[in-house]
């Protein structure tokens, strides 16, 4: 594992991959990811409006399409289970579209057989699978799950999977990212005139989180990534390019 360049309060990536263009999701899947991901922001559902550490208050046109992007890259691991071939796909456990209250969230974002994976989006041009660290511990534990019987605090694998195009520059510049109200049909028409499309940079262990967090692989609340972003909150962070192959770990499942 490779940490930042640091100066001073900066952090620079140093050990990026190239998003892998061809990666579609078809009409069908955009729709249903599209009313999910609005009812948890304009109907039902409920999403936290601030990261784990953060200060910064999401509005619900932030909270949707942040959760339009997470459930595409839930389900773009689905794809590449499927388009293997492996016997792996039939053993994975359903996508769920239930729409969930505050307070309430899967145990996992995908199971097969007793392996739990947490996957990670980011934006096309991302390089850094971010994990806040108020929501870690030491033995790379779950807190909010660690006293939850029926919820489990480890997970065995960590996938980063990338979205283009950027959804927030899309809801920016049409006025709508921080919206509080905004209507269904005006809202579906913005996000199918786009060609959506993902990679997947690669994937780390249970093992890699734990050396991360005992390496202090960390970016501070306040610091600078790549000189320009800066960070709401404190997160633990792994670079794309030292992540391993999707694809190869699929295979020896």
């Amino acid at each position: 594992m490779n940490k930042l360049r640091q100066e001073d309060d900066r952090y620079f990536i140093g050990n990026a991959k190239f998003f892998q263009e061809g990666n579609t999701f078809k009409d069908e899947t955009i729709q249903k990811v599209f009313d999910f991901s609005y009812a948890m922001a304009f109907g039902d559902g409920k999403h936290r409006d601030h990261r784990s550490g953060g200060t910064m208050s999401r509005k619900k046109g932030q909270i949707f399409i942040n959760t339009f992007q997470g459930k595409l890259s839930e389900l773009s691991i689905y794809n590449n289970f499927k388009a293997s071939n492996s016997a792996a796909y039939n053993r994975l456990s359903p996508p769920d579209f239930d729409v969930y209250g505050l307070g309430e969230w899967d145990d996992s974002d995908i199971i097969l057989d007793n392996l739990k994976f947490s996957i990670k989006s980011t934006k096309f041009f991302g390089n850094l699978l971010l994990l806040e660290t108020k929501d870690w511990n030491k033995k790379g534990e779950y807190v909010p799950n660690i006293n939850l019987v029926e919820k489990s605090c480890l997970y065995d694998y960590f996938v980063l999977v990338r979205i283009k195009p950027d959804g927030e520059k899309i809801m920016r510049s049409n006025k709508i990212l921080y919206s509080s109200n905004m209507e269904e049909e005006e809202l579906h028409s913005i996000i199918v005139s786009e060609n959506w499309e993902y990679d997947i940079p690669g994937y780390v262990t249970s093992d890699d989180l734990r050396l991360v967090i005992n390496g202090n692989f960390v970016i501070p609340k306040g610091a600078f990534l790549n000189g320009g972003t800066p960070m709401d909150a404190e997160n633990y962070y792994i670079q794309s390019g030292d992540m391993k192959d999707f694809n190869s770990l699929i295979s020896n499942l």
